[in-house]
C-alpha cells in the first residue's frame, strides 16, 4: 500500500499542474495596455459584434425553412438564451477587468488546461469567424456589381477544383482582412471610433427599414391564407431557436475588452445588457416587418430584405439595405479583429502561448505582433478556403467557453476567499497587523494586539466566546452549509471542506446534462430507444440535474455587493449550461471530428510548450515565504510558529519551527 501511494505521487503532482488556477494581482486595474473605452464604446462594439450579416441573411432564412412568421419567437427566445450566457461573462468582466475573456474566466475557476483548450479553441472561433465574414461581405459587394470581380479572378489569375477549397482565391476578402488589420494596430481608440461610424450608419439602415417597412407592412401575410403565424408549429419555432441563438453570438467582445475599459465594474454590465437589448430588438422587429411586408414563403434567402422592398416596387431601397448590409459585417469583421488578438495576448502574458504575442506596443498599447500574424491567417483562410467548409466548424468552441464560463459562476460564487499576498506584506509586517490563529496548534489561545500591547485570553468565558465567534464565522463562510440545512445534509456533507461539495455538484450538473441532451437528441433516432426507456433515462438525468442544484444552493454563496453578480445562481448559469450542451450535440459528426483534431493539436502546443513556460508553474518553483505566527501554549509559554506561504495565500500545513519567545518567557519570570 505504501509503496502504491509512493507510486501515485507524480501521477497526483501531474493532475495539479494541469489544474493549477491563476494567482491574480491585488491591483486588477493595472495593465499595461490603455483603459480609454466607456460603457458606450464598449456596448457599440457588443452591438457590432452580434448585428451583422445575420440580421440581413438569417432572419429570410429561417422565416421560410423553419420557422416561418413564428421567427419572431425564434428570435425572441433565442435572446433570453443567450442573455443568460451574457450575465456570466459579465459577472467575470467586471470582477476579473482582465482580456482574455473565457480563457481568462476559466484559469481563474477550473484550471490552467481548461483554460488553454478553451482559449486555442475561441482563437479559431474568431479566425473562421473572421474569415467568413469577410468572404461573406466580398461576395455581397460582388453580387451588386453582376459578380464582375469573381468572372475576372477566375478568368485572368486563377481556378481551383478541389474540395474544401475555394474556386477562386477571394483577393477581395483577404484584402479587407489585411486593410481592417492595419487600423486594428493604430490602437483601441481608432479602432473603437471606425465602429462607431459603421454601427451608426447600421443602425440608421435598421431605423429605415423598421419605419419603411411597418408602412408597407400587410397583416393578411400572417392569416391563415398565407399559412399562418405559425406554419411548423412547434418543433419549428424551437429549430428556429436553435439557429437565432447564433445570431448573438459576438457578445463577448466585451468581456474581452475589459481591461482597456476605463470603470469596468459598472461598464462591463451595464454595456452587456444594453447591447444585447438593442441586438434583440433589432432582430425581433426587423424579423417582424420582413414576414409583414411579403408572405414569408416567398422569400429569397440570400437577399430577403432587399428583395422583399423591390417586390413592393421600391427598388433604391434595395440599395441603402445592401449599404447597412456591408457596414454591419464591417462592424461583424472589426469584432472578430479586435478580440482573436486579445486572447492570444492573454495566453502568451501568462507563458502558454509563445512569448513573441506577449508583446505591448509602447505607443498604441495594443499587442501589435498579435494582431499582424493573427489576422495575416485570417486574410489567408479568407483567400483560399470555401466559405461553406468555413461555417461548419463554427459555434462548437464558442459554446464549448459559454459552458465552462457558466459553470466557473458557479463554482466561484461558493468559493472561500482566499488570502491575498504580495512580497511587500510578507517581508514587512505592519505593527498594527492582527496575526489570524494557528490551524496546528488547536488548544492554543489567541494573542491579540490592542494599542500595541499583547493580551493574553486567559478564562474559560473569554476563550468560549472567541470558539462561538470563529463557528458563527464558519457557518456564514462562502462554500458550506446553510444553517437551515444542517439538519438534513449536515451528515452526508458536514465532514467536506467549504467549496468541495459544490465543485463535485457542478462537474455532476454537467455530466448529467450530457446525459440528458443526448437521450433528447439520439433516444428516438440514432440510439433508437423505446418510448419507456427514454422517459426513464429523462427522469433520472433530469431528478440528478435538478439533486444537484439543490445541493449547491444548499450552500453559502460568496456575496460581493461591489461589482455586478448573476441573480438566481446555481439556476441561471445551469439552464445555460443545458442550452449550449444540446446545441453542441445538434451539431454533425465531422464537426465534432475536426474539433477533435483541433484539440488534439492545442494539446500538442499545450505539452510541448505551455506547461513548460506556465507563469504559475514557475511561480510554484520560487522560493516560498516565510510567515510568523504567535501562539500561547496552554502551559502559558508564548511560542513563534514560521509557515511557509504558498502562492494562492493559502499557508502550508507544516510547522518549520518553533522558537520560545523572550517577552513569554519574562512574563512567567515575574509570576
Amino acid at each position: 500500500m505504501a509503496t502504491c501511494g509512493r507510486g501515485c505521487v507524480p501521477a497526483v503532482r501531474f493532475c495539479q499542474r494541469l489544474n493549477r488556477l491563476k494567482t491574480l494581482d491585488d491591483d486588477l486595474m493595472v495593465t499595461s495596455m490603455k483603459r480609454c473605452l466607456t460603457m458606450v464604446d464598449l456596448a457599440l462594439l457588443g452591438v457590432g459584434g452580434m448585428v451583422g450579416s445575420g440580421l440581413y441573411v438569417l432572419t429570410g432564412t429561417v422565416a421560410k425553412d423553419t420557422a416561418g412568421p413564428a421567427v419572431v419567437l425564434s428570435f425572441l427566445i433565442a435572446g433570453i438564451a443567450s442573455l443568460m450566457a451574457a450575465l456570466c461573462y459579465a459577472e467575470f468582466g467586471a470582477r476579473v477587468p482582465r482580456t482574455g475573456s473565457a480563457y481568462m474566466f476559466t484559469y481563474v475557476s477550473c484550471g490552467e488546461i481548461w483554460a488553454f483548450l478553451i482559449g486555442w479553441n475561441v482563437v479559431l472561433e474568431y479566425m473562421i469567424g473572421g474569415a467568413a465574414v469577410a468572404r461573406a461581405w466580398s461576395g455581397y459587394l460582388d453580387s451588386m456589381f453582376n459578380h464582375t470581380i469573381q468572372n475576372y479572378t477566375e478568368n485572368h489569375i486563377m481556378k481551383w477544383n478541389v474540395p474544401y477549397i475555394a474556386h477562386y482565391p477571394d483577393l477581395l476578402a483577404a484584402g479587407i482582412l489585411v486593410v481592417a488589420t492595419i487600423f486594428i494596430t493604430f490602437g483601441v481608440r481608432v479602432s473603437s471610433w471606425l465602429n462607431h461610424i459603421f454601427s451608426a450608419v447600421s443602425l440608421v439602415v435598421i431605423l429605415f427599414i423598421l419605419v419603411f417597412g411597418f408602412v408597407l407592412a400587410d397583416p393578411v401575410n400572417w392569416s391563415q391564407k398565407e399559412g399562418g403565424f405559425a406554419p411548423f408549429g412547434v418543433n419549428g419555432v424551437m429549430a428556429g431557436t436553435a439557429t437565432c441563438f447564433y445570431a448573438f453570438v459576438g457578445f463577448d467582445v466585451i468581456a474581452a475588452s475589459s481591461e482597456e475599459a476605463k470603470n469596468p465594474q459598472r461598464a462591463i454590465p451595464m454595456a452587456t445588457a444594453i447591447s444585447l437589448g438593442m441586438a434583440a430588438t433589432a432582430y425581433i422587429l426587423v424579423s417582424t416587418v420582413l414576414t409583414l411586408m411579403v408572405p414569408w414563403h416567398s422569400l429569397d434567402p440570400n437577399s430577403a430584405l432587399s428583395d422583399a422592398f423591390f417586390r413592393r416596387g421600391y427598388s433604391w431601397a434595395g440599395y441603402i439595405v445592401a449599404v447597412g448590409s456591408i457596414c454591419a459585417m464591417n462592424t461583424v469583421l472589426l469584432s472578430n479583429l479586435f478580440s482573436l488578438p486579445r486572447i492570444v495576448y492573454a495566453m502568451a502574458e501568462d507563458g502558454l502561448f509563445f512569448s513573441f504575442f506577449a508583446k505591448v506596443n509602447p505607443v498604441t498599447k495594443v499587442p501589435v505582433n498579435a494582431i499582424l500574424v493573427f489576422g495575416l491567417l485570417m486574410a489567408v483562410m479568407a483567400l483560399i478556403f470555401d466559405l461553406e467548409a468555413l461555417v461548419q466548424f463554427l459555434s462548437i468552441g464558442t459554446l464549448l467557453a459559454y459552458t465552462f464560463v457558466a459553470a466557473s459562476v458557479i463554482v466561484l460564487r461558493f468559493q472561500p476567499e482566499k488570502e491575498k499576498t504580495s512580497s511587500k506584506a510578507n517581508s514587512t509586517t505592519s505593527p498594527n497587523s492582527n496575526p489570524e490563529p494557528s490551524p496546528e496548534v488547536s488548544e492554543s489561545q489567541i494573542i491579540a494586539q490592542d494599542s500595541g500591547e499583547l493580551k493574553e485570553y486567559e478564562s474559560f468565558s473569554d476563550k468560549l466566546q472567541l470558539v462561538e465567534m470563529q463557528k458563527t464565522r464558519e457557518r456564514s463562510a462562502p462554500g458550506v452549509l446553510k444553517a437551515r440545512w444542517e439538519p438534513y445534509l449536515g451528515r452526508l456533507l458536514g465532514d467536506f471542506e467549504p467549496g468541495e461539495v459544490v465543485a463535485f455538484s457542478v462537474l455532476a450538473v454537467m455530466v448529467s446534462s450530457v446525459s440528458l441532451c443526448a437521450v433528447f437528441v439520439f433516444g428516438s433516432n440514432q440510439l433508437q430507444l423505446p418510448t419507456w426507456s427514454i422517459a426513464l433515462l429523462i427522469v433520472v438525468f433530469g431528478s440528478t440535474f435538478l439533486l444537484c442544484l439543490v445541493i449547491i444552493y444548499a450552500h453559502e454563496p460568496h456575496v460581493n455587493t461591489k461589482t455586478f453578480q448573476v441573480p438566481l445562481v446555481p439556476f441561471i448559469p445551469a439552464a445555460s449550461i443545458l442550452m449550449n450542451v444540446f446545441l453542441m450535440l445538434k451539431l454533425s459528426p465531422m464537426t465534432w471530428i475536426r474539433f477533435t483534431v483541433w484539440v488534439a493539436a492545442g494539446l500538442l502546443v499545450y505539452f510541448g510548450y505551455g506547461i513548460w513556460h506556465s507563469k504559475e508553474g514557475l511561480r510554484e518553483l520560487q522560493p516560498k515565504d516565510m510567515a510568523a505566527r504567535y501562539v500561547v501554549l496552554p502551559s502559558g509559554s508564548l511560542v513563534e510558529t514560521v509557515q511557509s506561504v504558498q502562492p494562492n495565500g493559502q499557508h502550508d500545513a507544516s510547522t518549520l519551527h518553533t522558537t520560545p519567545s523572550r517577552s513569554a518567557e519574562e512574563q512567567q519570570a515575574k509570576r
